[in-house]
C-alpha cells in the first residue's frame, strides 16, 4: 500500500520532537516521514509493521525508523478497554537536526552509518535496549541542551551497538506516492476489521471499485505482496499477540485470527516466524522473563 505523508508536529523552541503517547490507540495509519523516529512502547497489545515486516508488540519494545520508510504502530481493538491501553514514547528527529555542518564533523561518522543502515528498520535489543531505554524514559522530563544532550548520547549509544537489527528485507523499497491512499486505505480496515472471519476477495476488490482481477494486480503493486500473503501475515501478526498475553488454547488462538483449522495455522505460522505457535510463545515468554 502507498503510505500517507505525515507532518511531525514541531514547535519553535525546540530542534526535534518527543511525545508521549496515552490512550486507546496509537491514532495513526501507515504512514512515512522525513524525520527519523525512535518509538519505545511501554504498554501496547497489537503489532507494527516497519516496511515489509509485520510484528506483535510486547512493552519493551525498541525500534529506529530511518528516513521515510512507511511504518504503523496498530492497537488491536480488543486490547483497547481503558485510556491507558497505549503509553508509548516517540521521538522524531532530522539527520539534520543540528544543521548539515555538524553531520559532517568526523565524529558523526559513526551517526551517518547508523542512519543509513536505518532506512531498513532497527530493533535494539539486548543490553543497548536497556541502555537507550531508559535514556528515552528520562527525555520527555528534559528539555533544552539537556534533551539535546540526551539524543545525540542515544544516537552515539546506537552507532557503537552490535544488538542492532534490521527489520524490513533487504530488497524493500517503499514507494512514496500518495496516489490511491485513500482506496487501499479502505482495503486494508476492511481486511482489519473482518481479520477473525472469512474476508471475501470479490467484496474487497468491489470496496475498492476494481475487478477481481485488477485488484489482485493493484493489491501486489501497492504492497508488495500477494492478497493472500498479506493476509496471512496480518492473522499471524494477531495470533502472536493472543499467543503471548492470552493463555488461549492454540487452536482457539487459530480460530480467532481466521484460519479455519489448526493445520493450516501451523504451517502459515511457521512459514511466516520461522518457529511453531508453540515454541514462539516458549521463546517469547522466556524473554519477557528476563528483560529487566
Amino acid at each position: 500500500m502507498k503510505p500517507a505523508f505525515e507532518r511531525t508536529p514541531q514547535r519553535q523552541w525546540e530542534s526535534f520532537h518527543c511525545e508521549v503517547v496515552r490512550g486507546t490507540s496509537y491514532n495513526a495509519t501507515w504512514h512515512f516521514h522525513p524525520e527519523c523516529q525512535l518509538t519505545l512502547v511501554l504498554k501496547s497489545h497489537g503489532y507494527r509493521l516497519v516496511g515489509d515486516n509485520i510484528t506483535a508488540l510486547r512493552a519493551g519494545d525498541l525500534v529506529m525508523v530511518g528516513s521515510n520508510l512507511p511504518h504503523v504502530w496498530h492497537q488491536e481493538k480488543a486490547g483497547a478497554k481503558s485510556p491507558g491501553a497505549v503509553h508509548a514514547i516517540v521521538v522524531r528527529f532530522l539527520e539534520t537536526f543540528l544543521g548539515r555542518e555538524f553531520l559532517q564533523v568526523p565524529e558523526m561518522e559513526s551517526v551517518k552509518r547508523l542512519f543509513r543502515r536505518a532506512r531498513r528498520g532497527l530493533h535494539i535489543t539486548g543490553n543497548t535496549r536497556d541502555i537507550v531505554a531508559a535514556k528515552i524514559e528520562q527525555m520527555p522530563q528534559d528539555s533544552g541542551l539537556e534533551r539535546v544532550a540526551q539524543l545525540l548520547s542515544i544516537l552515539s549509544a546506537l552507532a557503537a551497538s552490535p544488538d542492532l537489527k534490521a527489520i524490513a528485507s533487504p530488497g524493500f523499497e517503499p514507494t512514496l506516492s500518495t496516489a490511491d491512499h485513500d482506496r487501499v486505505q479502505r482495503v486494508i480496515n476492511a481486511i482489519h476489521q473482518h481479520l477473525d472471519e472469512r474476508i471475501d476477495r470479490p467484496a474487497l476488490a468491489a470496496e475498492a471499485h476494481l475487478s477481481i482481477g485488477a485488484f489482485s494486480r493493484f493489491f501486489k503493486l501497492r504492497t508488495g505482496k500477494t492478497f493472500p500473503r498479506y493476509l496471512n501475515e496480518v492473522r499471524v501478526g494477531r495470533a502472536c499477540t493472543l499467543l503471548v498475553e492470552d493463555e488461549m488454547k492454540i487452536t482457539d488462538i487459530a480460530m480467532r485470527c481466521g484460519f479455519n483449522n489448526l493445520a493450516n495455522f501451523n504451517r502459515r505460522f511457521q512459514e511466516i516466524t520461522g518457529l511453531t505457535p508453540r515454541d514462539y510463545r516458549r521463546k517469547v515468554q522466556n524473554g519477557a522473563a528476563t528483560m529487566t
